[in-house]
């Protein structure tokens, strides 16, 4: 299992600081939210931001684009070197274009699920899905408690997937991933996590917040326990 800690959680003053932590942490790639303020309450990023963000680290971007009208945004984010980009269904107006125009650009193509949101909502976009961002929380708001149902959710898309012969698809759990849930979570399957105030506004520094949350992903691998 792969840990992605969300950028919007750090220290922006001391970025440069920030990008080396998590390289020498082990950061597997960085979640990069992009609000626009109307899809949801918060507001973040925008693409300038992103594309320095791309060329001060060696790490993956993973963009989950959180926009009422993602098509108008879209050409500048992918401009940005993500590795990944996903979106929210509800927002598109033809979301399989849309995926089909993320990946034509050499991008990983996904939908992010909120809570509420059923995983049928998958099932018209699935030969054009490279990751599927399954939310543990409402969208929009830091520090909120992870929602348990949605590891369940997580992992039932999994089976469903493995079932499919998808395992090409990758399931990623965003929202509430902290230490002392992460052996649980691990345990529903789930290919990567998003972590931020988990790995940024823990007691330790950064760097070893995140070895620390590694490791109990590499315990996990060995050690399997039922979700």
């Amino acid at each position: 299992m792969k840990i992605a800690p969300s950028i919007m959680c750090a220290d922006l003053l001391r970025i440069s600081d920030v990008l080396e932590d998590l390289e020498a942490g082990g950061a597997d790639s960085l979640h990069v939210d992009v609000m626009d303020g109307r899809l949801v309450p918060g507001f973040t990023f925008g693409a300038d931001f992103v594309g320095q963000l791309g060329r001060a680290t060696g790490l993956p971007l993973d963009l989950h684009l959180m926009s009422a009208d993602p098509e108008r945004h879209l050409p500048q984010f992918l401009d940005c070197g993500a590795a990944t980009l996903a979106v929210h269904p509800e927002a598109c107006a033809d979301p399989y274009r849309m995926l089909e125009t993320i990946r034509r650009a050499g991008v990983g193509a996904g939908l992010a699920l909120n809570p509420g949101t059923p995983l049928a909502a998958l099932t018209p976009y699935l030969d054009v899905l490279d990751v599927v961002i399954i939310m543990a929380v409402c969208p929009g708001f830091v520090g909120q408690p992870q929602i348990e149902a949605c590891r369940k959710k997580a992992a039932d898309l999994v089976l469903d997937l493995v079932r499919q012969g998808r395992t090409d698809i990758e399931v990623v759990l965003d929202g509430g991933v902290k230490e002392l849930n992460l052996r649980s979570i691990a345990a529903c399957g789930v290919h990567k996590v998003v972590s931020g105030s988990g790995v940024f506004g823990a007691d330790r520094g950064v760097r070893e917040q995140l070895q620390a949350m590694q490791s109990v992903a590499k315990k996990q691998r060995e050690s399997p326990i039922n979700a």
